[in-house]
């Protein structure tokens, strides 16, 4: 699942490096949680929640039905 993951954020990444920011995969969890770290100007954005539950977990549980949730990490 690791491998539909990446394929899935390489989609998304580019809207988010437009405006100076990236995500980095960090785990793929066995029960469905991927865990992120958002970097460059979405680590510090007070719009980064949004962007994470909206933007890339919406688009991951979509294209991914196995994926359960998104979770950032530090």
């Amino acid at each position: 699942m690791k491998e539909k993951v990446e394929a899935v954020i390489a989609k998304i990444r580019p809207a988010l490096q437009r405006d100076g920011g990236d995500v980095q995969l960090i785990e793929v969890t066995s029960d469905g949680i991927v865990k992120v770290r958002l970097v460059g100007a979405c680590s510090h954005c007070p719009m980064s929640q949004m962007t994470l539950k909206s933007g890339i977990e919406a688009t991951l549980k979509r294209e991914i039905p196995e994926v359960k949730g998104v979770e950032q990490v530090s």
